[in-house]
């Protein structure tokens, strides 16, 4: 209907009208409608479920659908973590001190707060994969805030999955209940792999392009990319993949070394060991099982998981996509909690190894640090690198950037320091935002940007002009995220060297 020219008087009105709150993003996903919150240039969705609760009958099994809800499920508060130790006010191992419970497959979306140009595929899709061991962590630590990829047209998803002894673990009466092919033992690796394949479902109903997805983690949450990159199932539920601080050449417990472990842990719960019943298992008090010995990743059980990463890539059965892998210069930062003391370095290191390392001998200290800097992430890294560029295009990098205020005083990048200049997340960290510099701002403008790109086209295309070459073992190229930042060739070759011959000369990667 034709309308005539506006009058000065209904513009009057027009211009005094209230400004209506703006509508909270809403979506349909294939259990429900849902309702989240606008946050700056984001719509964000949280807490929701992508697979039922594995509460009861369903502890230790593999993660079931998720139930439908009738109405709008409010999608605008952090659910809770999975079961893991916690101390209110101090953060755990994963950085987490906030409410649990063993009702967690839940997961956060973060979207663009603009809908894609039409006729376009959508926003590309990072899945998010949170470190701590395996046994801690949680979606929502303020460096993982990703409304800064969000500003810059990514969708980023993060999932809770199972943790501890309640994610990974394998008991005798556990295998002789399940059927013949239902896999065992690794109900974290299978609540990924359920989250992913939520993602491929769902994701479109928020924008995104379920055939653009990235899958991205660090420290323990980067091994399990790896263990999915070398697990069949998993294959076609992302394109490309990025690992943080992963190691990769560990090799992971059998079937029967699981349950052996798993029944110690059932005695010390109080139950017959290994003839304790499935019933009585899963009748233990979370308490029981949240952290104690045994339940801390992966388990080879020959139906999901058929052999470890380190053989995978080795015997080029890995999936071939598209991989970004790297560590940092001060993942010794571990050392701290994990028992790894200096001393124990030295007496793990062969004197080949102690040769290749004179240059690094500057005190014991310096120089057990070294030695599990790359014996633990930077030569697995560049190890991977090298077997995945045999298949897809490979990219190595070496984080080794530290805030000015911290020179001196820390001997490099801490063990997932690189992450808020990954996700651009500076300013949410509590109390960092005045102590940003610009040096800093420039390091996470590059390094985020370098992901981004990747999540775009499976290309790093660095901002600034910044390059970084596909990864070769004869080219030996890395790109240092440093100050300055620049292309290394030959990092650390004669020590990286000496641990690959090291690796070799032991066990056959299983």
């Amino acid at each position: 209907m034709r309308t005539g020219p506006i009058t000065m008087t209904a513009l009057a009105l027009l211009c005094a009208a209230p400004v209506l709150a703006e509508e909270a993003p809403r979506t349909r996903v294939d259990s429900g409608w849902i309702t989240g919150a606008h946050t700056g240039p984001a719509e964000v969705f949280r807490a929701v479920p992508f697979a039922a609760a594995p509460v009861g009958p369903l502890r230790w099994k593999p993660p079931a659908p998720a139930r439908a809800w009738t109405g709008d499920r409010p999608a605008t508060a952090p659910g809770p973590a999975c079961p893991q130790p916690v101390t209110p006010g101090s953060p755990n191992l994963g950085g987490y001190f906030g409410p649990t419970s063993e009702d967690c497959l839940t997961l956060d979306v973060t979207a663009p707060g603009v809908a894609p140009k039409r006729g376009a595929k959508g926003w590309p899709v990072m899945v998010w994969v949170f470190g701590g061991g395996n046994v801690s962590g949680a979606t929502n630590l303020p460096s993982y805030d990703a409304v800064n990829f969000a500003r810059d047209g990514v969708i980023v998803v993060a999932m809770n999955y199972r943790l501890g002894a309640l994610g990974f673990f394998a008991h005798p009466a556990l295998t002789a209940e399940a059927p013949a092919t239902q896999p065992l033992g690794s109900y974290g690796l299978m609540d990924q792999i359920v989250a992913l394949k939520w993602v491929k479902r769902n994701i479109a109903a928020f924008g995104g392009d379920p055939a653009n997805v990235t899958l991205f983690g660090e420290s323990a949450g980067g091994e399990d990319v790896l263990q999915l990159l070398a697990i069949p199932s998993a294959r076609g539920l992302f394109q490309r993949a990025i690992v943080q601080s992963g190691g990769g050449r560990e090799p992971i417990p059998t079937l029967d070394q699981a349950q052996t472990a798993g029944a110690a842990l059932a005695e010390r719960a109080g139950l017959a060991g290994a003839t304790a019943t499935a019933a009585q298992l899963r009748a233990l008090p979370v308490e029981a099982l949240v952290g104690k010995a045994g339940g801390s990743g992966p388990i080879r059980d020959g139906r999901l998981i058929r052999q470890g990463v380190a053989a995978a890539f080795a015997a080029g059965a890995q999936t071939p996509v598209p991989l970004i892998i790297g560590s940092n210069s001060n993942e010794a930062s571990l050392m701290r909690g994990g028992g790894a003391t200096p001393a124990l370095q030295h007496a793990k290191a062969t004197p080949a190894l102690v040769a290749a390392y004179k240059d690094d001998a500057v005190s014991d200290a310096a120089l057990a640090r070294a030695l599990f800097n790359d014996g633990v992430m930077g030569a697995p890294a560049r190890w991977i690198a090298a077997k995945a560029s045999t298949k897809a295009p490979a990219w190595l990098y070496y984080f080794s950037y530290v805030p000015e205020r911290q020179r001196g005083i820390r001997p490099g990048t801490n063990h997932a320091s690189e992450i808020p200049f990954v996700f651009d997340s500076l300013d949410a960290v509590p109390g960092r935002t005045p102590l940003i510099t610009p040096s800093e701002r420039a390091e996470a403008a590059l390094a985020h940007s370098c992901w981004l790109a990747f999540a775009r086209t499976g290309v790093p295309t660095c901002a600034g002009g910044q390059a970084w070459p596909v990864y070769t073992a004869k080219s030996d190229q890395l790109l240092e995220f440093g100050d300055p930042p620049g292309v290394r060739t030959h990092f650390r070759k004669a020590q990286l060297d000496a641990q690959d011959a090291e690796m070799d000369a032991g066990a056959a990667p299983l």
